[in-house]
Parts: structure tokens; C-alpha cells; sequence
């Protein structure tokens, strides 16, 4: 069917459910009341279900045309958005999107995606916010700003998520610690060794491996360095203070360089955990300039990630 042609169908449908009246309906059209009633009834044997029952008083929705009102809103509003989407992409866009991020990832992937973007297209701006907070983290300027970059689990529902990469996350130590305290060959050695670990509240399955189809905790018992930010323990990993299980997107390139050593991959990289890295936003439907970038960070990271890519081509030739 005609775009036009279902979206004008649709609108008279919800207009004769709005107005109650096949006259009141055909005013808001250049229709006659007759015409509106015609194309109702040919709607109506289109979907095989009765949507108004008709008196000479009124007309009012059956249970059928109430199921189908809704339907027909959310067609309608997806035909908008889509038309609209097509104008923006087919003129050069303009405008300011705002994004904030955890600190660690932008700069290590986001920042030099965002350069991409803007190359791409001349039009846009973009204002980037590197923040540490975890309030921030869950949304809480979402209203300020376009959308927000979250990594792990999603606390607020009534927030719109767009993956963007799946969450692996790996022990690793630098080749100097292995060296003095001996690999772990298993997860259950962990308890032997150093570790440097979360201060308070660790993220859900950091120290959890799958053992004998589920998921067990391992932790080293000393714990040289605790922390509340990841990039503090991965400094301490690289120092030779202990083990730390930390996100690939964090490690990949330290582990690709040789100055740390991923364990327990002797099969390649752990499953993803069931948290993702995502983007939110308020509104149900994102604008047309963040939904560009969205798309374009969606492209860019993925699934897998370049960081997960380059570290499974890259552990076969670790062992």
C-alpha cells in the first residue's frame, strides 16, 4: 500500500473514533459523510474485524477497533518519524547533539568515533561531557543532554536503551607478576594470589566464572589495591600489584601490546555478560540528529566490537 495512502486511511479511521461521528470525522477531511463511511467499511473488511458498531445516533469502537486504535497510533507515528528521518538524510543536517560518557571509554573509543562523525557530517556538532559519576551514569542529565553512555546494568526502566556493545570482561596480571607468583590455571586458584578489586559495591559479575555450567565467584584473598574506578586497578595491574578482572574494552590494547596477560582464555574470550554497553535518552523516539549518531555508533562498535575482534584473532597466538 501508498505511504500516503495508509497514513490517510489511518488518520480518518482514528478521527471517526475521536469524533464519534462519521460527520464530524468528514469535516476535519474534503470528504462527504458517506465517503468516510465507505472507507471505514473498506477497512473494515480488510482486517476481517468490525471496528465500529454504528447507530443512528453514534459511532462507537468495538473491543476490535480499541486494539486496533492502538496499533494504527503506532503506525502512524513510525510512518511520521520515518518520512521525517528521510528528509534529513536527503538535505545536509544541522544542529548540536549532546552526549555524556564514562570518562575511561570515551576517551579510549568514544572521542575518536565522535571525530569520525563530525567528518562525516559537516553540519553537526557535537558536545561531549566525560564524567565519573555514578548517579550521572544512570541518566540523571538525560533532559540536559541528547543521550548518555552506560556501561553494565540498567537500573531506571523508564529510560530508552540502545545497545551498542556486548560486555566481556577477563582476568588479566602483567607477564612481571605472573612471573613471581605462577599463572592460575583455573579461576578456583584465584584465592592464592594478589588482587586488585572494586572498594564497596563490585560490578554483578566482576570475579564470576562459569564452572560446571554456572557461574561461581572467585576472588584473590588479598586485595593490594581497591578502588572505586576501573582505570585505577588497571594501572595497578600494569604495575605487577596482583590480578584484575576488568572489560575488554579497557585492557584490549594492553593485552594486544604484551603488557598484560588475559587467563583462563585458553578458549578464546569469556560470553558476554548479560549487560551491555548502551546508549539512553528520555524520549521514546530520538531525534533526528542523535539518531544519526546512534546509527553511526552502532556501525562503528558493534557486535562484536573492534576491541573483542582484535583480542580473539589475537589469543590464539598467546598460548
Amino acid at each position: 500500500m501508498n505511504p500516503d495512502n495508509l497514513t490517510d486511511q489511518l488518520g480518518l479511521f482514528l478521527d471517526v473514533l475521536e469524533t464519534g461521528s462519521f460527520s464530524a470525522a468528514a469535516r476535519r477531511h474534503p470528504l462527504t459523510p458517506s465517503a468516510v463511511a465507505r472507507r471505514i467499511d473498506t477497512l473494515e473488511r480488510s482486517l476481517g474485524s468490525r471496528l465500529f458498531s454504528r447507530s443512528t445516533h453514534a459511532v462507537r469502537a468495538t473491543a476490535s477497533g480499541l486494539a486496533f486504535a492502538e496499533r494504527a497510533r503506532r503506525i502512524l507515528n513510525e510512518l511520521h518519524l520515518a518520512r521525517a528521518e528521510a528528509v534529513s538524510l536527503s538535505s545536509a543536517p544541522e544542529g548540536l547533539v549532546r552526549i555524556d560518557a564514562p570518562a575511561p571509554f570515551g576517551r579510549r573509543h568514544l572521542a575518536p568515533v565522535l571525530a569520525e562523525f563530525l567528518a562525516a557530517y559537516p553540519g553537526l556538532d557535537v558536545q561531549l561531557r566525560l564524567i565519573d559519576s555514578f548517579v550521572d551514569l544512570q541518566g540523571a542529565h538525560l533532559g540536559e543532554v541528547d543521550l548518555v553512555l552506560r556501561i553494565g546494568p540498567l537500573a531506571d526502566t523508564r529510560l530508552v536503551a540502545t545497545p551498542l556493545s556486548p560486555l566481556i570482561r577477563v582476568a588479566c596480571a602483567s607477564p612481571d607478576y605472573l612471573a613471581r607468583r605462577g599463572i592460575p590455571r583455573a579461576p578456583g586458584e584465584l584465592p592464592e594470589h594478589d588482587g586488585l578489586d572494586w572498594e564497596g559495591l563490585m560490578p554483578p559479575y566482576a570475579w564470576r566464572f562459569e564452572q560446571d555450567g554456572r557461574l561461581q565467584l572467585y576472588r584473590p584473598a588479598r586485595r593490594r589495591l581497591t578502588a572505586n574506578n576501573a582505570e585505577t586497578l588497571l594501572y595497578g595491574a600494569l604495575a605487577g600489584l596482583g590480578i584484575a578482572h576488568l572489560p575488554t574494552w579497557l585492557v584490549s590494547e594492553h593485552l594486544l601490546r604484551g603488557e598484560l596477560v588475559a587467563l583462563f582464555c585458553e578458549n578464546g574470550l569469556p560470553p558476554a555478560e548479560p549487560s551491555s554497553i548502551y546508549a539512553l535518552r528520555l524520549e521514546r523516539e530520538a531525534s533526528s540528529r542523535a539518531q544519526l549518531l546512534l546509527n553511526f555508533l552502532k556501525q562503528r562498535f558493534g557486535f562484536p566490537p573492534p576491541w573483542d575482534q582484535a583480542l580473539q584473532a589475537y589469543l590464539p597466538q598467546q598460548r
